[in-house]
């Protein structure tokens, strides 16, 4: 095999493995491509409609808050039922949401209320589908082709913002916003077909036994686990401060550089090519833990800050590029470290937590960081959300290498004494 043929069979060798892993990958590749059309299109929908950075921030928080109050039992759910029926279930909900914003919005009779309210019903499913879907691939995959499974994900999650962004921006600018919804619904279709498709016999159920306190213990769980507790407490800082994209972007392309919808669509497409590449390259050599996971933190607030001054659209979309890299690199590190760090029976729980850091946050952050970027500017507010990454980044640095110098102390001190009781 050539050196080429073993890179792509490193990289893509979950794929190759798995049979159920290649369904849900197709589907997912096509479903997701939707959905970043209808993200597009929805962000532009409230900015048009209210010309309000703090309406933007309110709709995202609608969309993710259900994560902090309904993430949990999502988790248990996924821990004690049958993941691929939880998912079946949660795709039909997502493509009923999709179609009834695309009726409303072409009709002409859709209103500020009833984008709200069909995002609050899309993040009451998103709590239960997002921890099951995580928990999913290691029943999917072998526990050694999970990092690359994972990784993969993130390349169809990130690698799509090529396609749909752009389409997107196409479609809003020549037919309308309202064929992003309606091409969205159609897309869950792909996800429902490859989870019927699946060989049942070839999943590795993980349940958890059905006890009181089932949600609290996985919450203790986490927090007694140092390799769990410290990676989610970098995560929340920087899921809260540094990744409100969905709400910056679009003040960053109309105000800033006094675009439209095309040059948002431009901006976060560009953001996807650095997001796909970056997944591929840790698709075949993933490095999850800690140490790499503080140096991925860095890397966003250095690039985010180089974004945030960029004088023109030109350098703008250059630095786009290595944001896409250092942020996927960021989250297939997050989510590799909690994946391979937490027992199969507690899995579910270990990603609805993940999930509340990554998506229940957003309800504090967004309506903020929309505020910040209407009153102050979006560069202030991206420039100030990658101080706070490279801060974090290199507190978790320092923090690391004094843990190792203390475990080197006590290794030695322990050399030392073992030494002494052998002669004496």
């Amino acid at each position: 095999m050539t050196r080429i043929g073993l890179t792509v069979h490193r990289t893509f060798h979950a794929v190759g493995h798995s049979r159920n892993f290649r369904l849900f990958f197709v589907g997912q590749a096509i479903s997701v491509t939707g959905t970043w059309m209808q993200m597009v299109a929805a962000a532009w929908l409230v900015l048009q409609l209210t010309h309000s950075g703090v309406a933007l921030g309110i709709d995202t928080a609608l969309a993710f808050g259900p994560m902090l109050v309904v993430g949990p039992l999502g988790g248990l759910l996924a821990d004690r039922h049958d993941k691929r029926r939880i998912l079946l279930a949660t795709q039909v909900a997502f493509g009923g949401l999709a179609l009834a914003l695309w009726a409303v919005v072409a009709s002409g009779a859709v209103e500020l209320w009833m984008v709200y309210s069909l995002s609050l019903l899309q993040g009451i499913t998103t709590a239960i589908d997002q921890p099951t879907r995580q928990s999913f691939f290691a029943e999917m995959v072998e526990s050694r082709d999970l990092p690359n499974a994972v990784s993969l994900n993130s390349a169809v999650m990130t690698g799509t913002r090529i396609v749909g962004p752009a389409l997107a921006g196409l479609l809003i600018a020549g037919v309308g916003m309202e064929w992003c919804f309606l091409i969205n619904a159609v897309s869950y279709l792909a996800v429902i077909a490859a989870l019927l498709r699946m060989r049942t016999e070839e999943l590795r159920p993980q349940r958890a036994e059905r006890q009181p306190g089932a949600i609290r213990e996985g919450l203790r769980y986490v927090w007694n686990t140092g390799e769990l507790r410290r990676p989610i407490v970098l995560m929340s800082i920087l899921y809260v401060f540094s990744f409100n994209y969905s709400v910056l972007m679009p003040l960053f392309a109309e105000r800033t550089f006094h675009g439209d919808a095309g040059t948002l669509g431009l901006l976060l497409a560009v953001v996807g090519i650095g997001s796909l590449g970056g997944a591929l390259v840790m698709a075949g050599r993933p490095r999850p833990g800690e140490r790499p996971l503080a140096w991925a933190a860095v890397a966003v607030g250095v690039v985010t800050m180089l974004v945030a001054l960029a004088p023109t659209l030109g350098t703008a979309l250059l630095a786009m590029l290595p944001l896409g890299v250092a942020s996927i690199v960021f989250f297939v590190t997050a989510n590799s470290t909690l994946q391979l760090r937490s027992r199969p029976e507690m899995r579910g729980r270990v990603m609805a937590l993940y999930g509340i850091v990554f998506l229940g946050t957003t309800p504090i952050a967004s309506p903020v960081a929309g505020w910040v970027g209407e009153h102050l500017g979006p560069r202030i507010a991206l420039g100030g959300g990658g101080i706070v990454a490279l801060a974090t980044g290199l507190l978790g640095l320092w923090m690391l290498s004094l843990r190792r110098g203390e475990d080197a102390e006590a290794r030695d001190g322990a050399r030392a004494e073992m030494a002494e009781a052998l002669s004496g």
